[in-house]
């Protein structure tokens, strides 16, 4: 009998271990299941790593009873006879450019009544070169997170990576449809879909410091057709990685897909030392047979329990001043919005860019300052404390911009120190908005870029939020600091340095809410994410445009985590700007001084409604995409709370034209439901009669939507009445 039969008695089931090694003659199935997402892997004859099969955990995976060929392989390494896209390549100390990883052993924890992890570690038989695979799995919101750790014992010298994927898991259907997120700047996370055909297709970002000037690192793929929102099989991935990222598709003369995640190769091989560890970023993997509507609430979950900061945390409605005053106030300025912001019911006051900088280097503009960041004399002749002071008599949070990472040639700092920026010896430096990138591998910039945040926030302690940007992304990937043969490691090892700045800052300052941002949504992935409360999804602040935007982002992110102002961009009317930023993490971004009383009264009113009626659906709530903006002239979609007894419905016209009905979801069919329509401006009849209706009319039959022309929009409320 095959050895894989003798042995199959005693295969591994994940969700009932406790923690407990499995040595090679125990096991030879490995299954790790997260809800209805099931990863199975056997070891062959052979002792290479095979994957059975990924996806639906109802399926029963058949055994075969030889083993699979080669390109079956769960974690493919290059040189000894894998012929597809591999995911593992490293030359060896004595020059041999191939490698070949047998199963060692595996072991699982039980980390808490939810999540499990399996280590599975594998060793090339010829060489002391290891590489051990974790897969965590989250069963309650059905993820299954997968990295790997590489480290060496062997003689000689350093091991050189070239390619050190976070995972390559296998999918198998007749047809695959991808969905990317494309990330131009004021078109962030714009959704592009096609079908797969045979072949390697590749995502990627080149950009070292912020992923998503062209795209973010998350993908959908969908099985036998396009994605749907309600029906189908779809996987959704984001990689937890704020570098530059690849996201590989190569599809075999079998029709599997592999998918293969992680750093981007190009530029980044990494020298390993004896006895170091390298360990890439996790991958984030969940699974829907229902369409990816459920694929997104799965996200959702899983990032407001496991990855978002204090996600239960209330998110400010904040008011900013840049496109106020951009660089252009002075203290009687800013206390003046201050009392704005009190008028209309703001939380907080947010000065963005322009309140350091000295002399002939003040931060008058975005060529000068960056770097230097002693509070300006002239315009804040009191400093920070006294405005957080002023902030505080009104009852509202003062909060601060900075951009530690970066610094402009017109700058003190730049002046005292040319070497610490990332630029390639003998080329003339290239600018990006007028500014460097300092360099984070090195030691003496660590350490500034730690005063910068703790000599701006510990000696004012009134200062309870910080707008963290990055305006530039690496253009000439060279270190003054690093050796010549580690200069590959800039873009990776910088990332790394800047996880362990922004995890000092969320640990030393955690009162202190924090938003994300780079020139736009340059950092939207869930390696950032765990230090920060929300992201700044786009500079595009036009309520048509962040339509697309905010809908792209919700396919991964909680609405709680994408900041959404209300700004005159566009020149929209003022309700339709107020009811897209209504979906979102409300705040406000214009010059209240200059608004007339009936805008400051919508105003006032859509940040009343915001706090004392939809804030908890919006924070909370589970989403349900209506009507998409890419097939009609509407979009749709609703926040339904977890006991489905209240929900908020967004409509929003994007073009002339008319959607008739418009179908809710989510909702529990048999109980009663009263629809009113909110933040209507003073005297304006509502467009939709408040109605009762069961939640199975409301989801079968729909409302009759009457909006029809461009920028007309509507929140409607429901709410449980049995």
């Amino acid at each position: 009998m095959n050895r894989f039969f003798t042995l199959l008695a005693s295969t591994f089931v994940f969700a009932t271990a406790s923690a407990h090694s499995v040595p090679e003659s125990q096991s030879r199935t490995i299954e790790m299941v997260a809800d209805n997402l099931k990863l199975t892997l056997m070891v062959g004859d052979d002792n290479r790593l095979y994957q059975l099969g990924f996806g639906d955990a109802d399926k029963t995976v058949a055994i075969p009873d030889k083993t699979p060929a080669r390109e079956m392989e769960f974690l493919p390494a290059y040189g000894n006879g894998v012929i597809t896209e591999p995911a593992i390549q490293a030359t060896h100390t004595d020059g041999n450019t191939s490698t070949d990883l047998h199963y060692v052993s595996h072991k699982c924890d039980t980390l808490s009544n939810d999540v499990t992890q399996t280590v599975i570690s594998l060793r090339d038989p010829a060489y002391n070169f290891f590489v051990d695979v974790y897969v965590k799995c989250y069963a309650g919101s059905g993820m299954m997170e997968i990295w790997n750790t590489l480290r060496h014992d062997e003689r000689g010298g350093k091991v050189v990576l070239y390619r050190y994927a976070s995972a390559s898991p296998l999918l198998k259907s007749k047809e695959y449809w991808l969905t990317q997120f494309n990330g131009k700047y004021k078109r962030e996370a714009t959704l592009e879909e096609e079908r797969l055909g045979e072949g390697i297709k590749i995502l990627d970002s080149k950009l070292g410091v912020r992923a998503s000037q062209y795209r973010i690192p998350s993908f959908m793929l969908a099985f036998d057709h396009a994605a749907r929102e309600r029906e189908g099989e779809v996987f959704a991935a984001s990689l937890r990685w704020s570098g530059s990222f690849q996201l590989a598709f190569d599809m075999d003369w079998n029709k599997s897909l592999r998918v293969i995640t992680g750093i981007n190769p190009l530029g980044s091989q990494y020298y390993l030392e004896r006895g170091a560890t390298f360990t890439t970023p996790a991958v984030l993997w969940t699974y829907s047979r229902n369409g990816k509507g459920e694929a997104s609430r799965r996200f959702h979950r899983w990032a407001n329990d496991y990855a978002v900061r204090d996600a239960a945390k209330a998110r400010p409605v904040l008011l900013n001043n840049w496109e106020a005053t951009h660089c252009d106030f002075d203290e009687e300025r800013l206390v003046g919005l201050f009392d704005g912001a009190r008028e209309i019911g703001a939380e907080l006051f947010l000065l963005d860019d322009g309140w350091f900088g000295n002399g002939e280097f003040s931060r008058d503009d975005d060529k000068h300052g960056l770097g230097d960041w002693e509070i300006s004399t002239k315009k804040l002749p009191r400093g920070l404390s006294y405005l957080a002071k002023e902030a505080s008599k009104r009852k509202i949070g003062f909060g601060i911009w900075l951009e530690p990472e970066m610094v402009n040639p017109n700058s003190e700092l730049y002046n005292r120190h040319p070497e610490w920026i990332i630029t390639q010896q003998k080329r003339e430096p290239i600018l990006g908005r007028h500014q460097e990138i300092l360099d984070l591998t090195r030691p003496e910039v660590q350490h500034f870029e730690w005063q910068v945040i703790d000599n701006t926030l510990r000696p004012n302690p009134g200062v309870s939020y910080v707008k963290w940007d990055c305006n530039r992304y690496v253009t000439q990937p060279g270190s003054q600091y690093l050796p010549a043969h580690e200069q590959s490691h800039l873009l990776v090892d910088y990332n790394n340095a800047l996880y362990r700045l922004m995890d000092r800052f969320a640990k030393n300052y955690p009162d202190v809410t924090a938003m994300l941002c780079a020139g736009g949504g340059g950092r939207v992935d869930y390696g950032a994410l765990q230090y920060f409360h929300s992201f700044w999804p786009s500079d595009n602040t036009d309520p048509l445009g962040r339509i697309k935007i905010q809908w792209g982002f919700g396919h991964f992110f909680p609405a709680s985590t994408i900041a959404a102002h209300v700004t005159r961009m566009g020149k929209r009317h003022l309700k339709m700007a107020i009811d897209v930023a209504l979906s979102g993490t409300f705040g406000i971004d214009l010059a209240l001084d200059k608004a007339t009383p009936e805008e400051r009264r919508q105003l006032a009113d859509g940040v009343k409604l915001y706090k004392n009626g939809i804030c908890d659906l919006v924070m909370y709530g589970e989403l349900y995409r209506l009507v998409s903006p890419y097939e009609t002239p509407l979009a749709a979609m609703s926040y339904v709370s977890k006991d489905k007894k209240k929900g908020v419905v967004y409509l929003y016209q994007t073009e002339d034209g008319n959607v008739p009905v418009v179908k809710m979801d989510g909702l529990n069919p048999d109980s009663r439901y009263k629809v009113k329509e909110v933040n209507l401006p003073a005297g304006t009849a509502p467009r939709f009669a408040d109605a009762t209706l069961t939640g199975k009319e409301l989801m079968e039959k729909g409302l009759s939507n009457p909006l029809t022309a461009q920028f007309d929009s509507a929140v409607l409320q429901l709410e449980n009445i049995d």
